[in-house]
């Protein structure tokens, strides 16, 4: 395509400096790609060779404001498709979408990919196992659920990402101080059943609702923990064929058919609880996995999410049909740390699985891939321990996700 009056425009917006492998795809094939971004992000690392236009915007406008922004460029622009990038800007995108009366995930079938009381009521009616909740409204419902429902509980913000916000409630007396320092904004959370257990989380791409990619993995220490008390992050793919590797891609399954996501990629997290051994639905997303999750899906498959997903963005909107690259069966795994380092030296961690070593401030982190699941699984092991004794820091838990 090479008359660009002719070329589909497709926004992108993005708050967070992420999703360049997205915005190149999007480009090669054929697409104007605008990115809307945030005015300290002017000179991030973006591809600027992909896009048609780069457009900064003040931080923290309301989202009307940013309406208002998008419909102005949209006297000269005509837009597509929009996608959001980062999480935090899946509802404006959903609001631009209704107001603009374009395709893709309006507001309704959005809360079903961030809000953790939205998702739980779909995930419950679609018949996925989910630890008993409730709403953070009526306060005789708030204390009749937990009289019936033993503690401790997790009081969790609606609308966070990740275990960013989520308190740890032990009796009655407990929530209602915290409530009550909320004030009007308590009616933004979930309070639910604390369930002991191993996290996992599946990696998924969906076209015309079908899924048609899931890759499963099982989280080291949990993502609540490494978040709220520091640690060693860690991921890794699942062995194929198990028991356990079956039974958590058919609730995945169950579930991205539940919540009605016609188009997109998802990053999902499931636990398994110690109590009964079953997976329970935590959270979706509609979008990639932070923390390096789409490079390690990479090299176990041969799929980057972010690709896909822009080649997804761009089937729809040229009419074509989507078909998965080629793929491979093997397996991959990530150990990540906050690191005491300003540049921590991993030169004397030297196995042949290593294929990708983070560049990141204060942070150490190393991407291994192998045929073997447990060579994989043995090296991530080993390397979160010599992590927390030779690089691992701990700092406040983030406002918002920093990946």
């Amino acid at each position: 395509m090479t008359d660009k009056s002719m070329q589909p425009t497709i926004l992108c917006i993005s708050t967070y400096e992420k999703g360049q492998a997205f915005l190149q795809e999007a480009a090669r094939l054929g697409c104007r790609v605008v990115l809307l971004t945030v005015d300290e992000l002017l000179e991030a690392d973006w591809p600027r060779e992909s896009l048609a236009r780069l457009i900064t915007m003040p931080k923290d406008l309301t989202p009307q404001q940013v309406v208002n922004t998008v419909s102005y460029l949209a006297r000269e622009e005509s837009f597509a498709r929009i996608v959001a990038l980062d999480e935090f800007d899946l509802e404006v995108a959903a609001l631009l979408r209704e107001h603009m009366r374009l395709p893709g995930m309006g507001e309704s079938v959005t809360r079903y990919f961030r809000d953790k009381l939205a998702m739980r009521v779909k995930a419950r009616e679609a018949g996925v196992s989910v630890p008993e909740f409730t709403p953070v409204f009526n306060y005789a419902e708030l204390r009749r659920f937990m009289a019936a429902v033993p503690g401790p509980w997790l009081l969790k913000p609606r609308m966070n990402a990740s275990a960013i916000g989520i308190k740890k409630i032990e009796s009655e007396a407990e929530l209602f101080g915290v409530l009550d320092e909320l004030g009007d904004l308590q009616s933004n959370y979930v309070l639910e059943r604390f369930v002991p257990g191993e996290i996992f989380h599946v990696e998924g791409v969906t076209w015309k609702g079908q899924l048609r990619f899931s890759l499963p993995f099982k989280y080291g220490a949990p993502p609540m923990q490494t978040m709220h008390q520091g640690g060693v992050f860690s991921t890794r793919v699942l062995e194929r064929g198990l028991e356990e590797t079956e039974g958590l891609l058919a609730i995945h399954e169950q579930l991205i058919a539940g919540l009605g996501l016609e188009c997109g990629v998802t990053h999902t997290e499931f636990i398994r609880a110690k109590s009964d051994g079953r997976f329970y639905f935590l959270e979706t997303a509609a979008r990639v996995g932070g923390a390096y999750i789409a490079e390690v899906v990479e090299f176990a498959s041969g799929l980057n999410p972010w690709v896909e997903w822009a080649r997804l963005e761009v089937a729809v909107v040229l009419g074509q049909e989507y078909c998965l690259p080629k793929l491979h069966a093997g397996y991959a795994a990530s150990v990540i740390c906050l690191a005491r380092q300003e540049r921590p030296d991993t030169a004397s961690y030297d196995d042949a699985e290593i294929v990708k070593r983070l560049e990141k401030h204060h942070h150490a982190g190393l991407i291994v891939r192998s045929t073997d699941a447990g060579r994989v699984q043995a090296l991530v092991e080993e390397y979160s321990e010599r992590f927390l004794e030779e690089f691992c820091a701990v700092e406040p838990v983030p406002d918002r996700p920093t990946a």
